[in-house]
C-alpha cells in the first residue's frame, strides 16, 4: 500500500501531477483543490495517495490534505460512485463545504456538480449524513480527561471513521475508561470500546 509520495513536481495540470522520486516518475490523478495548493515546478511536495486497482487499470490518486483523502474514500464506498466521480466531487467544493451540504441535505447544490443527478445526490446524502453530523464537534466537557493526553480524541475519531455514531462511540469510550483507567493506550481503549458496542 502506498500511503504517500514525497517528490519533485515535474509536470502539473488541474487533473494530474507528475512527481519524480529519485529518478522514478509517478502520475497521480488529483482534485482541483489539490492542484491549487501544489508548489511550482521543480519544487518538492508530499501528497497522500490512494492506489486503485481494477482489471483494466491501476491508478494512483493524490491528495494534499487528509480531509480530501478521507472524503474520497467515503465517496468511493458508496454504490455507483467511482474514483473519477469522487475526484469531480472534490473538485467542486472543499471538504468542509461538501460536508455542510450533506448535513443540510442540500440536493440542489450537489446536482450542480457535473455527473450527479438527483437520485445520486440523494444516495450520497443518505449514506454520508450520519457520518458527518457532529463529526467535527468538540468533545463533551470533561471527556478529554478520561484518558491521558489526546487519546480520547484519537479513539473517538477512530470509532467515527469505522462508521459508528458519535453518541454510541462516546458511550463505549466512557465504559472503556471505567474498565481501564486513565493511563492506557489508544489500542487498548479501542479494543475495550469495540467490545462494549
Amino acid at each position: 500500500m502506498i500511503t504517500y509520495l514525497d517528490g519533485i513536481v515535474t509536470h502539473k495540470e488541474p487533473t494530474r501531477v507528475w512527481l519524480d522520486l529519485n529518478g522514478v516518475g509517478y502520475e497521480l490523478l488529483i482534485p482541483l483543490s489539490t492542484y491549487e495548493r501544489l508548489p511550482r515546478l521543480k519544487e518538492r511536495v508530499k501528497l497522500l495517495t490512494h492506489f486503485h486497482v481494477r482489471e483494466d487499470a491501476q491508478t494512483l490518486y493524490g491528495f494534499y490534505s487528509s480531509d480530501e483523502k478521507e472524503l474520497f474514500l467515503k465517496l468511493i464506498a458508496i454504490s455507483g460512485i467511482g474514483p473519477k466521480m469522487a475526484i469531480t466531487i472534490l473538485s467542486g467544493a472543499s471538504p468542509a463545504q461538501f460536508k455542510s451540504r450533506i448535513v443540510a441535505g442540500d440536493v440542489k447544490a450537489l446536482t450542480l456538480i457535473p455527473g450527479i443527478g438527483q437520485k445520486t445526490a440523494q444516495r450520497i446524502i443518505v449514506e454520508l449524513r450520519e457520518k458527518f453530523s457532529g463529526a467535527d464537534e468538540p468533545l463533551p466537557d470533561g471527556f478529554d480527561a478520561l484518558f491521558s493526553g489526546s487519546i480520547s480524541d484519537e479513539a473517538l475519531k477512530a470509532l467515527l471513521s469505522l462508521g459508528y455514531r458519535r453518541a454510541e462511540a462516546l458511550n463505549a469510550l466512557k465504559k472503556a475508561s471505567q474498565e481501564l483507567g486513565t493511563d492506557t493506550s489508544v489500542e487498548a481503549i479501542l479494543k475495550s470500546a469495540l467490545n462494549n458496542m
